[in-house]
């Protein structure tokens, strides 16, 4: 059951005051309240967070550690848990189970001080040297780090998205240009998927520190997001001339020959890197959407399934698998999707994939209540992880009735680049133009092409940075576009 905003906030401002309670030392009391209000959220992150806190100040170490494990139940993604649970380690004077504790918390977060002072004293400790020397880099560099930057950046890796934008803009605000500040808002953006103004901060940090290649990567992958692969095939070979053997890089630069359909020279690439790392299931994935793309379909399930044997809980992988349309999934890989799709460790992402997986088998064997339950769910599960809005859409939709007239196309009539090659226009969000468009593909001389990433990609260099004012420009700006104007954008398409 969700919360309405009051509450919300109540609940906000009770766990402030706890941590008060906390920061002043009247543990006791911290713990009662952050108890009192578990009863009524009681699988609240925070509450049980600070529940846990609370008990290893009053040296109630196993308590602590059993909360704990409710905690990462719930929230296993939580990097904060696993630094308490390191310090409950030290405690109990168990250096290598500490050890593991914080080093699981920095892989999800790292930006967390204590957790890499704790490591350079636990490694040094336990003879580890080259550890403890790479522990202290870290204490070293984000002690350099202006401390809103290490905060913001600490929240975002544990999830709380929104909180870290408005700290690291109010930062930006005050302090003008700083790389790393412009680098985390662009990783924001990301997230949310405001992908122009990322390019946007990546690009002026680059202005800034042109050899910084961690930021340079990030610009790229943004701009295999936007479809510029042409541009971010560039920044990878700028990348590979710095460390050509860097995987990452690699996989980025495969992804954007992928992009402008040089299928093969990708599949090289890929086998290469999983020669080196044959674990990597994500790069398995990547092999498989490009055996299908260039129609080797048993190979590409040969691979997908490879990627799943890997990774049993990759979500995309089954709904890959799904949305061949012609693939049936095994009497076991349902009862395994089923398993998963409720495991307590799994991600949103792999979840909301299971369930359409599911939805998908379960539709195939004709068991329609059970499909759309998991439709339901994957829906559910999507909705919430996206910042829709039906508004911008009926609007667009309004306005393309407007302007885009019998007139206007034939005024334009003759205009525009030259070529007699066929292009079917189709549908409006949810028309079914893309089942029609895979019906169609389906033809040996038929290609479905990638209009869903051109045709966006142009609005949005037609519409600019006002996409969100109540009079966007486009598509009224199309009544305003040159004969130049449309040869040269029918030319580029």
């Amino acid at each position: 059951m969700s919360m309405n905003e009051p509450a919300v906030s109540r609940i906000e401002t009770e766990v402030k005051r706890i941590q008060a309670l906390l920061q002043r030392g009247e543990l006791v009391a911290a713990l009662q309240a952050a108890e009192s209000l578990r009863a009524e959220v009681p699988e609240n992150r925070d509450v049980l967070y600070l529940i846990a806190v609370a008990q290893r100040y009053l040296r109630r170490v196993p308590e602590a550690l059993a909360t704990l494990a409710e905690l990462e139940r719930l929230h296993p993604a939580y990097s904060r848990l696993y630094q308490e649970r390191g310090h409950c380690h030290v405690a109990l004077r168990e250096a290598q189970p500490a050890i593991e504790a914080f080093l699981r918390a920095v892989n999800l977060n790292p930006a967390l001080p204590g957790s890499w002072n704790s490591l350079q004293t636990l490694f040094k400790m336990t003879g580890r040297t080259e550890d403890a020397v790479m522990a202290a880099g870290h204490v070293k560099k984000l002690a350099e780090l202006p401390t809103e930057v290490v905060t913001a950046t600490s929240m975002f890796s544990d999830g709380d998205i929104y909180l870290a934008e408005q700290v690291i803009r109010d930062f930006l605000q005050r302090h003008g240009h700083h790389v790393e500040a412009m680098r985390l808002l662009a990783k924001i953006g990301v997230r949310l998927d405001v992908l122009d103004d990322a390019e946007a901060l990546l690009a002026g940090a680059l202005e800034l520190a042109p050899d910084y290649h961690a930021a340079r990567h990030d610009y790229a992958l943004v701009l295999l997001q936007r479809h510029k692969h042409l541009e971010a095939q560039e920044e990878f070979e700028r990348l590979l001339r710095v460390d050509p053997n860097d995987r990452a890089f690699r996989i980025g630069y495969a992804g954007a020959l992928v992009g402008l359909g040089q299928h093969e020279r990708a599949l090289e690439m890929y086998q290469r890197i999983l020669e080196e790392l044959p674990q990597a299931a994500d790069v398995q994935l990547s092999v498989a959407h490009a055996l299908k793309t260039i129609g080797r379909q048993q190979q590409a399930i040969d691979s997908y399934r490879a990627a799943i044997g890997l990774r049993p809980s990759y979500g995309e992988a089954y709904w890959s698998l799904a949305n061949l349309k012609t693939y049936r999934f095994t009497a076991e890989e349902i009862a395994r999707m089923r398993t998963e799709v409720e495991a307590a460790a799994v991600s949103q992402d792999d979840r909301y994939h299971l369930c359409f997986a599911l939805g998908k088998a379960l539709e195939d064997q004709g068991d329609y209540a059970g499909s759309f339950v998991h439709y339901e769910r994957g829906n559910a599960l999507k909705k919430a992880e996206l910042r829709f809005k039906i508004e911008p859409i009926e609007r667009n939709a309004r306005l393309q009735r407007q302007v885009c007239t019998r007139e206007l196309f034939e005024s334009r009539r003759g205009v525009g680049f030259p070529s007699d090659a066929p292009i079917f226009i189709v549908g409006l969000p949810r028309a079914g133009s893309t089942l029609l468009e895979q019906i169609l593909s389906s033809h040996s001389q038929v290609e479905g092409t990638m209009e869903l990433a051109h045709i966006p990609r142009l609005v949005g260099e037609l519409q600019g940075r006002d996409a969100g004012r109540g009079d966007p420009r486009y598509p009224a700006i199309l009544t305003e576009l040159t004969p130049q104007a449309l040869y040269r954008h029918g030319e580029q398409f």
